[in-house]
């Protein structure tokens, strides 16, 4: 099925329904926007003379042409390409030469984008009006295996892979939304305050299957205090948020309980216990936590909403160190370096398999084989599960610290580390040591100007963790680097330690 469906069977169904909301306004009705997206459609094919499987960019902040831009490409059976809007220029140029986009959607040309080949449309101008043509052309006949969304990874290690997401991918990750995180209806919404080009608009698929309402935020970007306002204005609102957007909701001024919240999907990086803790509290159980990468879209294991409301159960804080358990339709395990299971509780390389993960890497395919062996996507990430099936990742295998013959996993001392009540962020890298191999250094964001001395976190960390796990430095810092999706950067936080 052309996941195009999704929105134009809605529209049949509810074409006075309220489709798309910039702020607090409705801005699009399902049967004007499966209109827009139509008659765009038909020009991508007519006017630009693009053919199936040809690729089409959106280099476009959060903003109402986007929907109409992705589910066109879609209809006319071209594969979208969505590029983080915060990416460079010449980050942009790489990505449309790998992807051998023929055309390329924005908001305002880049200063100096250098495009040969490539048509490029500024949603801002006239022209972009003018491909909106009549049209009631089917939608393209594709296979469930062609692939829809070209999903170029976060490259925090090098130049970025594209994961090929078919539109069978796409579908099974909609239907596991619903089995797993909400049953959604027309009375509810989504709020887009994190990138549609990432997993917010992987989500704004479900909400178009169920003739919800997608509501984009008017600075285009996630502001706390916007967020809120905008929880004032609409009901049964849901939207997907990284760790560090989290923090700073809970860190806003206007930070405040609301009856309009239905549930926050959270994900991408590691949610610290502390930091979960205090959501619950101000927001109540309506977080789900979700594990999941580009190459398997938001879709491997899951944190239910019980599992956030439970503060009696024996095991309340372990669970919320873990991502939860494998989604709907989803096998996960945990293996050695030979792909053998290791016994339960025991750390290895999480692997899974299931209908949500991707096809391959675009025109990579040493990258494709490495990752994809034996049946199963290996995410290098490494984890354990523990006998009830719930999944607790210790940290990617890249930044697995090994000092005197030991793992060190830095998210333990992390964790660790956040319950100091001065300390408002942390990332723990390792250090190359003539002796040990690697030494364990801290990265600290204090909450306020106060100093903390480094003999209380290390008293701390004695209190909790083994000594051999202790960081054997400090480094107190105003912020810690990080990508467009809030991930921290430790490639970075270890460069700066041979400066």
């Amino acid at each position: 099925m052309n996941i195009a469906a999704l929105l134009f069977s809605s529209a049949r169904r509810l074409p006075l329904g309220h489709a798309v909301a910039l702020g607090a306004h409705p801005a699009l009705t399902y049967g004007r926007l499966a209109q827009r997206a139509l008659g765009l459609s038909e020009s991508l094919r007519a006017k630009l003379g693009l053919n199936p499987g040809e690729r089409v960019a959106l280099y476009l902040p959060n903003c109402v042409e986007y929907f109409e831009i992705l589910f066109a490409i879609w209809h006319a059976g071209l594969v979208a390409v969505p590029v983080n809007a915060k990416l460079h220029a010449r980050e942009l140029e790489w990505i449309l030469g790998n992807s051998g986009a023929r055309a390329c959607f924005v908001s305002g040309v880049p200063e100096g984008l250098r495009a040969e080949g490539v048509e490029v449309i500024d949603v801002n101008e006239k022209a972009f009006e003018t491909l909106h043509v009549d049209s009631n052309r089917a939608p393209a006949e594709v296979r469930p295996d062609d692939p829809a969304w070209l999903f170029y990874t976060s490259g925090t290690t090098g130049l970025p892979k594209g994961a090929m997401l078919t539109h069978r991918n796409l579908l099974f990750a909609s239907q596991a939304y619903f089995c797993d995180i909400d049953r959604l209806s027309p009375g509810d919404s989504i709020l887009h305050a994190a990138p549609l080009s990432h997993g917010s608009g992987l989500y704004a698929l479900p909400h178009f299957a169920a003739g919800a309402l997608n509501i984009l935020p008017e600075s285009s970007s996630f502001e706390a205090g916007e967020v809120f306002s905008l929880l004032d204005v609409h009901a049964n609102v849901s939207f997907f948020a990284a760790p560090t957007m989290v923090v700073r909701l809970l860190g806003s001024p206007a930070a405040r309980a609301t009856p309009n919240l239905k549930t926050i999907t959270y994900g991408g990086a590691p949610m610290y216990v502390a930091d979960c803790v205090r959501a619950i509290e101000l927001f109540g159980p309506r977080l789900y936590q979700l594990f999941g990468q580009g190459e398997s879209p938001m879709t491997i294991t899951g944190l239910p909403q019980s599992s956030h409301a439970d503060p009696a159960h024996p095991r309340f804080l372990e669970r919320l160190a873990s991502c939860g358990f494998a989604r709907t339709g989803v096998e996960v395990r945990v293996v050695d370096a030979d792909d053998r299971d290791v016994p339960t509780g025991e750390a290895g390389e999480i692997v899974t398999r299931s209908d949500c993960v991707m096809a391959g890497y675009w025109k990579n395919p040493e990258a494709t084989k490495k990752t994809l062996r034996n049946g199963w996507l290996h995410t290098g990430d490494v984890g354990s599960l523990d006998e009830e099936g719930y999944l607790t990742i210790r940290d990617r295998s890249k930044d697995m610290i090994i000092s005197g013959g030991s793992n060190i996993y830095p998210r333990e001392i992390e964790e660790v580390l956040l319950r100091h009540p001065g300390v408002a962020e942390c990332s723990v890298v390792g250090r190359p040591h003539p002796e040990w191999g690697e030494e364990v250094i801290a990265f600290v964001v204090l909450r306020s100007e106060s100093a903390v001395p480094s003999s209380e976190l290390d008293a701390l960390c004695l209190e909790n963790i083994a000594r051999f796990k202790r960081p054997k430095g400090y480094r107190f810092v105003d912020g810690l680097p990080k990508n467009n999706y809030g991930k921290v950067l430790k490639t970075e936080l270890r460069k700066s330690l041979d400066s």
